[in-house]
């Protein structure tokens, strides 16, 4: 894809982004598949996220926000994506009512700070294997543009990997 094609694409999902409300989009987060994941800058990272405790969650998108920062906030110099699975996925979920983590209630705001860092180009690729295996509803998903499904969390780390984005895990 061309920087001039990326940019139209990026100032879209911006735009996009801006849009968001809290209730559910009309739409069903995709389904990506390994092969539909793409390296787009010189430097790219992905931060796992496959844990649960909210401390931990809000330092890591300290350290993302952080990583843009240190690139003027361009995402045509530096992709990041999260790859969430496991008891990582809660953070994406409108509501937390009728999974494993129903009586938490720290970790729902910080989804504001995802959609801040998503206006800079974030990502974030949610494990269909932990949704399925946990039996979560897949519209409690939080409608954003920037988030799709992947087939499985860890394979999409690897498959990452693969294609030169470097690994980076809080905690």
């Amino acid at each position: 894809m061309s920087d001039v094609d990326r940019r139209v694409l990026l100032g879209g999902a911006a735009v996009a982004s801006a849009m968001l409300t809290s209730s559910r989009a009309s739409a069903a987060t995709p389904m990506l598949q390994l092969a539909d994941l793409k390296k787009e800058a010189d430097v790219a990272c992905l931060y796992h996220c496959d844990f649960g405790k909210p401390p931990r969650f809000v330092q890591m998108l300290t350290n993302i926000g952080n990583h843009f920062s240190a690139y003027g906030a361009n995402p045509f110099d530096l992709q990041l994506v999260v790859v969430a699975h496991g008891a990582g996925v809660k953070f994406f979920l409108e509501t937390l009512d009728g999974t494993p983590w129903r009586d938490e209630t720290a970790v729902l705001p910080a989804f504001e700070r995802v959609v801040a860092q998503a206006k800079n180009g974030l990502k974030v690729h949610l494990c269909d294997i932990t949704f399925q295996r946990l039996n979560l509803d897949r519209t409690k998903v939080r409608a954003a543009d920037f988030m799709s499904f992947v087939p499985s969390g860890v394979a999409a780390v690897g498959a990452l990997q693969s294609k030169g984005y470097a690994y980076l895990k809080v905690g």
